[in-house]
């Protein structure tokens, strides 16, 4: 606070804090909040609210665990969020290493403008363009046809690999921008060392560069890992039948049934398994809260 003092003066350091407890209460903790509260309670007609059937109760979150359906999206949306998190990681980490220690500081600018202006298009026509390129009679089949690697068309969009393309797709950059970072602050002079020494590549790796980029590959992890899990876009535009997502349900409880109780629980059981993921990739890298944030 006394920094921000110093380099922004009174007034825009009051506008700041105001600005980001504004964001903080009334855009984030108020509204889940009151799904929290929400979520233990029955879901009853309005004439019915606020009577002698209106008490708090669990079983909204039991219901979860009594559908054995339900348990089975949950199981595989962590298990394809993780796959998705793990293939981002091994795309971005490569190139944030060539971003970082191997690009020329006048082609920077350049490569980061191509790698963003996916960004410039909203998330919706990305998946729509996704669903154009899979489909059966897409543009990927006829180009692999033509190059004659498959003789008759492939239908991607069956099980989870349409998801996983377009969540990969989506969401690599935020495992990119914070390896990049981490990499970026590696004194080049150690690698160097270490080639001197007569260490082969993958060592160098292993031992000095890995270590030193655990932040930003916890970082990475934990930001593309809850918006897969989070992410309803992408799964109801390329998913199959056989390929539900978590939130498809959650949405399912609260627009189709208007059962908002029972989707603010199952909204919260997602809410405590990405805080069980953080906690666990924190461990895992060793790093702490502090570390990621920055």
């Amino acid at each position: 606070m006394k920094d921000l003092l110093n380099r922004y003066g009174v007034s825009l350091t009051a506008l700041m804090v105001l600005l980001v407890a504004f964001w903080l209460l009334v855009l984030v903790i108020v509204p889940n909040l009151y799904l929290f509260e929400n979520s233990f309670r029955p879901y009853l007609p309005v004439t019915e609210m606020g009577g002698p059937k209106d008490v708090y109760t669990l079983k909204n979150y039991l219901t979860f665990f009594q559908s054995p359906i339900h348990i089975s999206v949950f199981f595989w949306t962590v298990l394809y969020s993780s796959i998705v998190t793990t293939l981002c990681f091994f795309m971005a980490y490569p190139l944030a290493y060539y971003l970082s220690k191997k690009a020329s500081a006048k082609s920077l600018p350049t490569i980061f403008l191509l790698l963003t202006i996916p960004l410039w298009v909203s998330e919706i026509m990305r998946s729509f363009a996704w669903f154009i390129i899979l489909s059966l009679k897409g543009p990927l089949n006829y180009f692999l046809i033509n190059i004659h690697l498959i003789d008759k068309p492939i239908r991607w969009m069956t099980g989870f690999r349409s998801v996983m393309i377009g969540l990969v797709y989506t969401y690599v950059l935020f495992m990119l921008f914070p390896i990049y970072n981490a990499i970026q602050s590696l004194d080049t002079s150690q690698i160097e060392a270490a080639d001197d020494l007569g260490a082969p590549w993958w060592r160098i790796h292993w031992r000095v560069i890995l270590p030193h980029a655990k932040p930003g590959i916890a970082s990475g992890s934990v930001m593309v890992f809850m918006l897969s899990a989070g992410s309803i876009l992408v799964p109801t535009l390329l998913a199959s039948t056989n390929s539900r997502w978590f939130t498809e349900i959650i949405q399912q409880w609260m627009f189709e049934s208007l059962d908002w109780n029972t989707g603010a629980a199952y909204a919260f059981l997602l809410l405590i398994l990405c805080t069980v993921f953080v906690t666990l990739v924190m461990r895992i890298f060793r790093v702490k809260l502090s570390d990621i944030a920055k």
